[in-house]
């Protein structure tokens, strides 16, 4: 028996699940980072006629679908197993991408942004639970090296993606309909890798709650399951164990909606005002994009020990000062700095973001508190794109960074306040 306690307290990264996921994650964020930043707000608007609202739209439906259906399919995961969860999800992105090809219209693109959102929506529920099966629910430090190993193959994928399209298009001379069939090329083998994912890991079935609890509750108490009653004392263990600042939830939506509100217009503001080629493009997605990474482990490392506060204060004003600048050049050479600068600004906040959010989930019910949080922050990302389109239509090709500008501003109030009453609370100076 301890043995394999032993075992399974430490991930080897060449682990076939580990791998496995690590391939999915990184050729879904290559297709998804293909067609959000690169392709179809071009293709919507330039080739379709198609307004940004309705670009926005189509995007809001995308992070819907990812955000409402993650819960339902970690329910699904937990009794049917990894393997058909994944491919079942994933055979639903072949059809995504298939409907792009063939749309023509408003309602079918939007139809197909919605798909992709939910084909997409099980990656991180199966990622997340999948490594704490393998760390058997410790806190060594192999779980850690887990998760940055598939953040890394997010962050690929998001990026070579969009550079290796418009490299396509580019140099390649290929059009929309070679890109979008090479996408689904991508899809299908992403769906095809999903197959070779194991049913449950180890000797653990996928029914993972049921699991734990049995082990905790007699046959004759378990037996009966009552939704509603589970449901009703899970709430009442959130609203005694969760002591934050009521500030947190908005500052929560505006954390993600304040990079919502970029998604769909900022590859239309780069080749309307800045006029950049696609080659171009992809050096500002490297020039902020690839700042962001490098700094990303320095300075998760620096709010180790010196805390979130000032990494957050700092990131906030820096982001805002950065997005409100990148909104009014148009000489490239002042657009590579602005990006730059914006990719160390999100190299600032997110690990402390993640750190200070950490910090305010209670020991009893993460699970379900964690949930809470991540609904919420989707939340913001689904709301940006349509605020997003509606400001770039209606008001000017600036506003929509400007509007992100400014909700990083009332983030950095946000945050002074929740630390300010935090202090209070517990009476530490």
């Amino acid at each position: 028996m301890s043995g394999k306690v032993a075992q399974r307290m430490h991930i080897s990264l060449a682990s076939p699940f580990i791998m496995e996921m690590w391939a999915i994650i990184f050729l879904v964020e290559f297709v998804k980072g293909s067609l959000l930043v690169a392709l179809l707000p071009v293709y919507m608007e330039n080739i379709l006629g198609l307004s940004v609202t309705v670009v926005g739209f189509a995007f809001a439906l995308q992070y819907l679908g990812d955000n409402l259906f993650r819960s339902p399919f970690g329910w699904v995961m937990e009794r049917i197993g990894y393997r058909w969860t994944m491919t079942g999800a994933l055979l639903l992105l072949v059809v995504a991408v298939g409907m792009i090809v063939y749309a023509k219209d408003a309602v079918s693109l939007s139809i197909a942004c919605l798909i992709l959102g939910i084909g997409t929506s099980p990656l991180w529920p199966c990622t997340m639970t999948g490594i704490t099966e393998l760390a058997g629910s410790t806190k060594s430090g192999s779980s850690g090296a887990a998760m940055g190993a598939v953040e890394m193959a997010s962050l690929a994928g998001t990026g070579i993606g969009p550079i290796t399209m418009n490299f396509l298009m580019d140099h390649g001379g290929q059009g929309y309909r070679t890109v979008f069939l090479v996408l689904m090329g991508c899809a299908a083998a992403v769906a095809a890798v999903a197959l070779l994912l194991p049913s449950k890991i180890g000797g653990h079935a996928p029914h993972v709650v049921r699991d734990i609890h049995s082990e905790e509750a007699p046959v004759e108490q378990r037996r009966p399951f009552q939704p509603l009653q589970s449901l009703k004392r899970t709430m009442h263990a959130v609203r005694s164990s969760l002591k934050v600042s009521r500030l947190l939830f908005p500052a929560l939506f505006l954390q993600a909606f304040a990079i919502g509100l970029m998604t769909p217009v900022v590859t239309l503001f780069a080749h309307s005002e800045l006029h950049v080629t696609p080659n171009q493009f992809s050096l500002l997605l490297i020039a902020g994009g690839g700042i962001t990474v490098l700094a990303l482990i320095p300075a998760g490392k620096l709010v180790d020990r010196i805390g979130t506060t000032v990494f957050l204060n700092i990131g906030f004003l820096l982001a805002a000062g950065s997005l409100a600048f990148f909104s009014q050049v148009r000489w490239l050479p002042l657009a590579f700095c602005a990006v730059a600068l914006v990719g160390v600004s999100y190299a600032l906040i997110l690990p402390a973001w993640n750190a200070f959010i950490a910090f305010q989930v209670p020991k009893g019910e993460r699970g379900t508190v964690w949930g809470l949080f991540l609904t919420l922050q989707g939340s913001g990302m689904v709301a940006g794109p349509v605020l997003s389109g509606r400001l770039w239509d209606s008001v000017s090709h600036s506003a929509p960074f400007l509007a992100s500008s400014f909700v990083m501003v009332l983030l950095f109030g946000l945050h002074l306040l929740i630390v300010h009453r935090t202090k209070l609370k517990t009476g530490t100076s």
